[in-house]
């Protein structure tokens, strides 16, 4: 049997016993009795790995990771989504992403902001293709009382409602605040998909695997930034480690009056934002 067919049948057999088991609602976010087994799972993973995970010389005991977003600097030009596409090899088009950045448009006289994205459908035809992201002039003849724009990605919340959820413990979080998705474990069951407040999480059809933001943990763990912030041209996104009291987050939140998105959901995510507006959610 060849080592494909073997995932494949080992995958299916998972995602049938996850689904009964969530029938018969042993899966419940919190307190359920597989999730608790998920959670053991990674945790004895984890106490397995040396300290060098996942790259040689580098200690996730050491770190504390966070991300800090000024929408009040965020310009809409959509480097980001495009250095994110390119860096983790993303599917092109103007459905999957990992981080996004989204419009936020009040007229004169509108109660609520008209919100947009680089997946609305005028956006793509504005740009000409799903592969290129662009925001449209859609607004240049109308009377607009303000405007502005704000990146959105995984909040690697502290208290992850996907990890709690995921059957097979292919979701998890790393010891230095990461939440991350093993793709071998991953079931395709989408638990996560639908846990996630934020809508952090696409699904891969081809794959059968779900995926999102990983902060391109592969980068930050020898020392780069990730590449969304290391292309930002105005300083909207800020990166660092929260145990390195001068590093440029743990400054950013020491210095601003800092916001979270959906407070309310008890994840407490660790991104942090300044110049959130009240339809921003």
């Amino acid at each position: 049997m060849t080592d494909d067919k073997i995932k494949t049948e080992r995958r299916e057999f998972l995602c049938a016993t996850g689904k009964t088991l969530a029938s018969l609602g042993v899966i419940a976010a919190g307190g359920s009795l597989f999730a608790q087994g998920a959670e053991e799972e990674t945790q004895t993973k984890a106490a397995k790995v040396s300290a060098s995970f996942p790259t040689e010389d580098y200690d996730w005991t050491k770190h504390r990771w966070a991300y800090g977003i000024d929408a009040t600097r965020c310009i809409g030009c959509l480097r980001c989504v495009e250095a994110c596409k390119a860096e983790n090899d993303v599917i092109g088009d103007a459905n999957h992403f990992r981080t996004w950045v989204e419009r936020y448009v009040y007229l004169e006289g509108d109660e609520h902001a008209r919100v947009d994205s680089h997946s609305d459908p005028q956006n793509i035809a504005a740009s000409g293709s799903e592969a290129k992201y662009r925001f449209d002039n859609r607004y240049k003849d109308e009377k607009v009382s303000k405007a502005f724009f704000v990146p959105k990605m995984c909040n690697h919340c502290e208290h992850p409602a996907c990890v709690q959820v995921c059957p097979v413990g292919a979701t998890f979080k790393t010891e230095d605040g990461v939440v991350l998705i093993d793709h071998e474990y991953c079931i395709g069951c989408r638990y996560c998909v639908q846990a996630c407040p934020y809508g952090a999480r696409f699904f891969i059809e081809e794959k059968g695997v779900s995926d999102k933001c990983t902060w391109c943990y592969h980068r930050i763990t020898k020392g780069l930034d990730p590449a969304c912030v290391e292309v930002c041209p105005t300083g909207t996104r800020i990166f660092g480690d929260l145990n390195d009291p001068s590093s440029p987050v743990s400054e950013f939140i020491k210095n601003n009056p800092i916001q979270v998105l959906k407070p309310e959901s008890g994840n407490a995510p660790m991104c942090f934002y300044v110049g959130l507006d009240k339809d921003v959610s």
